[in-house]
């Protein structure tokens, strides 16, 4: 029974004689494809170094994009901060609410105005940090581009849709 049913399978997987593939026309099929392939000139060769180039780009991008947010995210803390100490000004209390955590504190006027000077000061640089990080990244981009775009030409894309 078991070699009855391999008997079977096999004959599903390699087909009746008639069907089986001519190797007399693969060899032909497959000249002719190489001929067609040096004709054209659109595959070029992708060495180990290129595969390493396009790797290296395709992480730059993303930290690009990932900069993108946190930058954004840096500025609207950074006018969030602002807003806050100027409604501090506005404000007649001594004791104000300061969010710690979770949790609102009544803090002394004089160090929540100290507070929020250091955490804009703070957010500042870091918003600095994150822009010339960006800075490096778009020039390391620059610098791939050339090269990959030398040797692809109009085979490779690297541009945002």
């Amino acid at each position: 029974v078991l070699y009855v049913l391999l008997k079977l399978r096999l004959s599903h997987f390699v087909g009746p004689k008639d069907k089986r593939p001519n190797p007399e026309k693969q060899k032909k099929a497959k000249r002719k494809m190489q001929q067609q392939g040096s004709k054209s000139g659109s595959e070029m060769e992708v060495t180990w170094e290129d595969q390493q180039n396009i790797n290296t780009f395709s992480r730059l991008n993303n930290r690009f994009h990932d900069l993108d947010d946190e930058i954004k995210s840096a500025k609207e803390k950074c006018d969030n901060l602002e807003d806050a100490g100027n409604e501090l000004i506005l404000a007649d209390e001594e004791m104000v609410r300061f969010q710690i955590g979770e949790v609102f504190a009544h803090v002394p006027r004089d160090e929540v105005e100290t507070r929020i000077e250091d955490m804009k000061e703070a957010t500042s640089k870091s918003l600095e940090k994150l822009e010339e990080e960006k800075e490096s990244i778009v020039s390391q981009m620059a610098a791939l581009k050339k090269v990959l775009y030398a040797k692809f030409k109009d085979s490779i894309n690297l541009e945002e849709d």
